[in-house]
């Protein structure tokens, strides 16, 4: 048996030292041509949900750089492991498993329809590339950080985790000198981008079909779904009925646009009822939730010493920002960030309650504020400050608002039919749901002896806008009882 010693510079993303050519000298080695697939270059990897996976020699060069190593550092679901312990998967596994599926689906394409639409090995390398780099933009603590700290210390910003993919992508193309064509890499980019801004795949004049694999910005069923929806279930011990494969077999290309067999209609449906349900069980769990709000506070006390936002928009600094910046506020010289260490340290927020907002008022719905909240008192003891309460709306739908995802998806009868149609859910089922959207509102007291009276405060909120209580459940007696 033999061993395998790391470099100083740390271990290669696969563990294994990098492959050279036997016969040529690192000086004259010859790497594989773009789009190519030569197996003395090629690596395997397992993940433990789609088995063996074939990192193609460019690919690989991509994954050994230190920025895309940062990912292991990046847990996929955030501060959702304090409430799913299971849930510690990272952003290093999720992109290796698009890049999977971003193969097999572009392959599968060319199985029956290469010819037919032209798919050729530099089509195949670039999907597969946007699969893997898709996510490496993200910041810590999954969404918090785009959603909820940057808004915080940057108000009114543009900043999207997609954005900042596409200034990393050509950061490290340029540092690590990544031999890949402008035009190529532009693809990549756009494809990147293609779901948070369909704009940018209006260059392409032809093979459209191409930007909707990695993140659909059409109809939003593409691979990014197909792992991370698979990988979060399996992760937090939730079962997942919804079977991805039987999608990728079934698509087909009809006028530029991807189509599905109308038989897998209800499938559709359950890859977006799938993803609404892990929203609502797992990503917004109010557990979750309150724990987020706790850190964003930490973060935002941290942000001056650390100048953690500044680091946000250059791409040479935000690649070292990950998960581990807890440690480093908590280990900062015990005069600076005592607040933030504090929040750190206790997670004492209580929740109060929820409510849905009513059927009849989401159209005209705005996000609650904890200054609602605190004009909401009519009279007690203590009076409220805003810096007393937490807020968390939520909104929750199948990708598309108050709008079915499925009236923006494309059906054919059969493989010898060339005709395309969408389906009105009514024609399938009159079992599915009437409405596509929900919204919750929580309030969270951040000091234990405040719970009962920003309790009241809400119930007197939810009476002045809807003249009900529409709360599902009440603060637990236990929490109020522990707040006297």
């Amino acid at each position: 048996m033999g061993e395998y010693c790391p470099s100083p510079q740390g271990d290669s993303a696969l563990a294994a030292p990098p492959l050279t050519l036997p016969s040529s000298s690192p000086a004259t080695a010859v790497r594989p041509s773009y789009g190519s697939c030569d197996r003395s270059y090629v690596k395997q990897v397992f993940d433990n949900l789609h088995g063996s996976i074939s990192v193609d020699p460019l690919a690989l060069q991509f994954v050994d750089t230190e920025e895309f190593q940062r990912l292991r550092d990046l847990k996929q679901l955030g501060l959702t492991y304090l409430v799913y312990p299971g849930a510690v998967h990272t952003r290093f596994e999720h992109s290796l498993g698009v890049y999977s599926l971003a193969g097999k689906a572009i392959n599968n394409l060319k199985t029956y329809q290469g010819v037919e639409l032209g798919i050729d090995p530099v089509d195949m390398q670039t999907v597969k590339l946007a699969g893997l780099l898709h996510d490496i933009g993200h910041g810590p603590f999954s969404h918090l950080f785009e959603h909820e700290f940057l808004p915080r210390v940057d108000p009114g910003s543009s900043w999207s985790h997609e954005k900042m993919s596409v200034l990393l992508l050509d950061s490290i193309v340029d540092k690590h000198a990544i031999d890949i064509e402008n035009d190529y890499l532009k693809m990549v980019k756009d494809m990147i981008t293609a779901s948070s801004d369909p704009a940018s795949t209006t260059s392409a004049k032809e093979k459209h079909f191409l930007y909707d694999i990695v993140a659909n910005g059409r109809n939003g069923i593409d691979v990014d779904k197909f792992d991370y929806i698979g990988r979060d279930c399996r992760a937090c011990g939730l079962g997942c009925n919804f079977q991805y494969w039987r999608l990728m077999e079934g698509m087909r290309v009809m006028g530029d646009e991807i189509c599905y067999p109308a038989k897998d209609y209800l499938s559709i449906h359950k890859l977006f009822s799938t993803r609404a349900d892990l929203h609502r069980t797992v990503y917004t769990h109010a557990k979750v939730k309150a724990v987020e709000l706790m850190l964003v506070d930490a973060l935002v006390e941290a942000n001056d010493y650390l100048g953690i936002s500044l680091h946000a928009h250059d791409p040479e600094d935000f690649w070292k920002l990950d998960d581990t910046i807890i440690k480093t506020i908590e280990t900062a010289p015990n005069n600076e960030l005592k607040k933030a260490k504090e929040i750190i340290q206790r997670i004492r927020r209580r929740e109060l309650y929820k409510y849905s907002v009513p059927k009849d008022k989401l159209e005209h719905f705005k996000n609650i504020t904890a200054q609602d909240i605190v004009c909401s008192q009519k009279s007690s003891e203590v009076l409220l400050k805003e810096e007393d309460v937490a807020v968390c709306n939520v909104k929750i739908d199948l990708t598309r608002g108050k709008y079915n995802p499925l009236e923006s998806i494309k059906f054919f009868m059969d493989f010898g039919c060339d005709e395309k149609f969408p389906i009105i859910d009514d024609r399938v089922s009159h079992l599915l749901p009437a409405y596509n959207e929900d919204r919750i509102v929580r309030v969270y007291a951040k000091n234990p002896e405040l719970v009962d009276v920003v309790s009241e405060a809400f119930e007197n909120l939810q009476m002045r806008m809807y003249g009900e209580k529409t709360q599902v459940h009440e603060t637990p007696k236990k929490k109020k009882i522990r707040s006297n």
